[in-house]
C-alpha cells in the first residue's frame, strides 16, 4: 500500500487582518493571506527580492485564536496541507484556487511577533505585537470564491 504526504511549512507575514466567518454549526473559519519573500543578489551585487501570497484557511478553535491575536503585518508560522478548490462563479466561469488548509487534524500555528510563541508565550495565552515589518501591496483576490 502506497502513502504519500500532503503538508505545508509557511512563515511569512500577514497581508491583511484575518477574515472570519462561522458556519451555520457555529464554526469558526478564518481566512486570510501569508506573503513570503525570497532575497538574493543579481549578478551586479544589486539586492533582489521576490514575495509570493499564500492563502490560508484555518477552522474550529484555532480560526478563534487567529482572530483575537494576529492581524496585518504579524510574522506567523502555518503548518497544513494544500488543497485547491473549483467552483462556478457568477458568469458561469469554472475557477479555481490553491490555499494551505489548517485544521485540527495536523494543522498547527505558530505566532513569531514579540510575545508570541516564539519568544515564550504560547497562541492561546499572550498576543504577538503588531510587526514592523512591511510587506508589498497584496494581490486583489477574487472575491467570487465561495467559502
Amino acid at each position: 500500500m502506497a502513502s504519500s504526504l500532503n503538508k505545508v511549512q509557511l512563515i511569512g507575514n500577514m497581508g491583511r487582518d484575518p477574515e472570519i466567518r462561522y458556519t451555520n454549526d457555529n464554526r469558526a473559519i478564518a481566512n486570510l493571506t501569508v506573503a513570503t519573500t525570497e532575497s538574493w543578489n543579481s549578478k551586479d551585487g544589486g539586492r533582489q527580492d521576490k514575495t509570493e501570497w499564500h492563502r490560508v484557511v484555518i477552522f474550529g478553535k484555532l480560526a478563534e485564536v487567529v482572530e483575537k491575536y494576529l492581524k496585518k503585518g504579524d510574522k506567523v508560522y502555518f503548518e497544513g496541507k494544500l488543497q485547491t478548490r473549483q467552483w462556478t462563479d457568477k458568469e458561469g466561469q469554472e475557477r479555481y484556487t490553491t490555499e494551505i488548509v489548517v485544521d485540527s487534524f495536523g494543522g498547527q500555528m505558530v505566532m513569531l511577533g514579540k510575545g508570541g510563541a516564539a519568544e515564550g508565550g504560547s497562541f492561546d495565552s499572550a498576543p504577538a505585537s503588531t510587526s514592523t515589518s512591511q510587506v508589498s501591496q497584496e494581490p486583489d483576490f477574487d472575491d467570487d470564491i465561495p467559502f
